[in-house]
């Protein structure tokens, strides 16, 4: 991966309404040619603590050289509000995600998301084709059916833990749980992350968005892997191979279901590809979008979306 300039939290970030609610995200990089000229909407994880900016600060600038890169981060964390989640998480995230969008005047883009974030993109692409172009999603909730491990998986059960008592050692527990290379399990990141999991409203959210997984009510909305024989979009699915908290057997049914599906494998690599195998995601994943093409007519373009 080529040399690039970091970018800087506060330069980045921005704020806009999305609907009854406001969303912070990050935004860097100008359109191209590459990937239909889409911009790249990057959707995180939800862990304690997690954000836009913690889990794509270090990848923004590699992507922004490239695409109109835009790092958003999901309703009741990081800077944007905090409601109550209204139905399941996904739909209700995925939702505001296109109201961002068109008070931003985007029509369409690409998508990656991690974790609880790949499921809000899945989610956003079953209901909003029109609005994405390719998909990519890294060891995504809803649509990880873990064939072999138990449920929950240990980073599952660890994040539990610290729900129900929010400690800096068991944010140290669950996010060991996020990696192989334990050096990066750092005091620095367990303390910003653990304040920002803290700060007012966070743990508010968190439960609101956990109940909306337990929920009967709610629940079956989130189990995408149902529907992933709908999905139409070339999706590239990553997973890190010791991935504890989503493990690599979650990845079998999408790769059978969704008709467009690649998977990709980072050995020696836990849940935080972005992070962990930095230059090698980052590649594979910019070479997957720079293969759409955007159709401006039937009869006026070739390849494939």
């Amino acid at each position: 991966m080529a040399d690039v300039t970091p970018l800087s939290k506060q330069a980045t970030r921005r704020s806009a309404k999305a609907g009854d609610l406001t969303l912070n995200y990050h935004e860097a990089g100008e359109p191209t040619g590459v990937g239909g000229d889409l911009p790249l909407v990057m959707l995180h994880g939800g862990g304690p603590g997690a954000s836009a900016w913690s889990n794509f600060g270090p990848a923004l600038p590699h992507f922004a050289a490239t695409f109109r890169t835009l790092l958003v981060d999901q309703p009741g964390f990081g800077g944007s509000d905090k409601p109550p989640v209204v139905g399941n998480f996904y739909r209700h995230a995925a939702d505001h995600v296109v109201r961002l969008l068109d008070e931003l005047g985007i029509a369409k883009v690409h998508l990656l998301g991690n974790s609880l974030g790949g499921g809000t993109a899945m989610r956003l692409a079953l209901t909003h084709p029109d609005r994405v172009g390719r998909l990519v999603l890294m060891g995504p909730g809803g649509l990880s059916l873990n064939l072999f491990h138990a449920d929950p998986t240990e980073g599952v059960q660890r994040l539990m833990e610290f729900g129900a008592d929010p400690t800096r050692e068991r944010l140290r527990a669950f996010i060991s749980t996020m990696v192989v290379d334990q050096s990066l399990v750092t005091d620095e990141l367990v303390e910003e992350r653990f304040a920002d999991a803290t700060a007012p409203g966070a743990q508010e959210a968190m439960r609101s968005m956990g109940m909306s997984f337990f929920n009967p009510e709610t629940a079956e909305d989130g189990m995408l892997w149902r529907e992933a024989h709908r999905l139409r979009k070339h999706t590239l699915l990553t997973w890190g191979r010791e991935d504890r908290v989503n493990p690599l057997d979650g990845a079998m049914v999408a790769l059978k279901l969704i008709p467009k599906a690649s998977l990709h494998v980072f050995p020696n690599c836990g849940h935080w590809a972005q992070i962990e195998a930095a230059s090698e995601f980052a590649e594979i994943t910019t070479a997957f979008l720079a293969r759409h093409v955007e159709r401006v007519s039937t009869s006026s373009t070739t390849g494939a979306p």
